[in-house]
């Protein structure tokens, strides 16, 4: 769905227990161990047993003293689930705090919540892939698959616009969630009913049509889930087969992605209790998200804009598959992937929004990533490709600081690497 962009609190982290450190340093040792249920597995060490048994226990100290911390600040931070992936493919789940704070119920690290706006990397899989088989054009006309509709010739640059600018937000339209106080009311309404959900085209009657753009069609850039429902429409025009079913086709099923679930119903199993504080301010939810076993507002609201409920395990697992070319089968989808559409800084064009990436440098160099919010629930993924390493974090509020906590745990992994030489 959306980027990212009180209560009781029980003061109980959620640590690893001995035997489980024990379990992760002989699979992070093994030839072929599987140090995940999503699959992780390892064939040459990336570090010793005794200094993988090192990390578990600093990063999990570091995942339960940044909860700790946060109950003596504003930011609502009830769990997290987190997880990091070695160069070998090791991988390592971590869980602290509350998965729901009236029941006091320790969060666990195989639960999943809403990963918003990280879906959104696989719609661009899935388009590049079809790429890749002949099946979509990203640089044809969006029209030649939604010119039909009679819809279309009220969208903002309708004329202009390629599937590569929508899914590289350079298609010049808003983004409602958060820029249009009007829609958010009208999305108020629609969340009264935890059985409603606007249809793709009713989101975008609701929210673009008959705008002016932002800009022409490719000479900009503006972040919208609109140019993600867009690009899930064509692909489902262009193939005949629901968006979904081509995930699953594609990656979830040959991938094994156990922890990854399409969001295209309420009664999705193993959701930690999510917590809506930004929500229910902007959108008017209910601030438990999940009432006796079923979300609260229906997930497919956001659809091709998100989608999905996730696990940090398998995000690392995925992003590792992704930004190393491993997952989608074809020659050239790794420079498409990361080729910025407009740079939003002109002092370095090689920065900015890929396909359904973005592309930024820090202390560790490049990284490859994506943010999420869905309500209930914040979620951050990155990649470091000079090290082999993807971190992912989740967080069962919507108004947590996830950002300054995952550079952080990265740090711990890169670092125990680099010491390791």
């Amino acid at each position: 769905m959306f980027d990212d962009h009180p209560g009781k609190l029980f003061l109980r982290p959620v640590g690893l227990h001995l035997a489980a450190l024990g379990l992760l340093a002989a699979m992070a040792c093994g030839p072929s161990g599987e140090a995940s249920p999503d699959g992780g597995t390892s064939a040459e060490p990336s570090l010793s047993s005794q200094a993988a048994v090192a990390l578990v226990e600093r990063f999990q100290a570091e995942l339960d003293a940044a909860w700790a911390q946060a109950q003596d600040t504003d930011e609502n931070f009830p769990g997290a689930t987190a997880a990091f992936i070695l160069p070998d493919g090791s991988v390592f789940g971590f869980a602290t705090g509350e998965s729901d704070m009236d029941d006091d119920i320790p969060m666990t690290t195989d639960l999943l919540m809403g990963s918003g706006s990280i879906g959104k990397t696989y719609v661009a899989a899935v388009a590049l892939q079809l790429a890749m088989n002949g099946r979509l054009d990203l640089d044809a006309p969006v029209s030649t698959w939604l010119g039909d509709e009679e819809w279309f010739s009220r969208v903002p640059n309708h004329a202009d616009l390629t599937v590569r600018n929508l899914l590289n937000h350079t298609a010049g339209m808003i983004q409602p969630y958060f820029e249009d106080p009007d829609f958010a009311s009208r999305l108020s309404e629609v969340f009264s009913d935890p059985n409603t959900y606007m249809t793709p085209e009713e989101f975008i009657a609701a929210s673009v049509l008959d705008a002016e753009p932002l800009f022409p069609a490719g000479e900009g850039y503006h972040y919208s889930d609109v140019h993600y429902t867009l690009a899930g429409l064509a692909i489902e025009e262009a193939t005949g087969r629901e968006y979904y079913d081509l995930l699953d086709e594609f990656f979830l099923d040959p991938f094994g992605f156990d922890l990854t679930l399409p969001a295209d119903r309420r009664d999705l199993p193993g959701l930690a209790q999510g917590y809506a504080h930004a929500s229910s301010r902007l959108f008017d939810t209910p601030l438990e998200i999940v009432a006796d076993g079923q979300m609260v507002v229906h997930p497919l609201q956001e659809w091709t804009g998100g989608g999905l409920v996730n696990n940090p395990q398998a995000l690392v697992r995925w992003a590792k598959l992704l930004y190393e070319g491993d997952a989608i089968v074809g020659d050239d989808e790794l420079p498409e992937l990361f080729e910025i559409g407009f740079p939003t800084d002109s002092t370095k064009p090689h920065l900015g929004y890929g396909l359904g990436v973005f592309v930024a440098e820090g202390e560790h160099g490049m990284t490859y990533g994506h943010g999420g919010f869905f309500p209930g629930y914040n979620s951050l993924v990155t990649y470091y490709p000079d090290h082999g390493v993807a971190v992912a974090i989740q967080i069962n509020s919507d108004d947590s600081r996830m950002g300054d906590h995952l550079p952080k745990l990265a740090n711990l992994v890169i670092g125990a690497l680099m010491s390791a030489g």
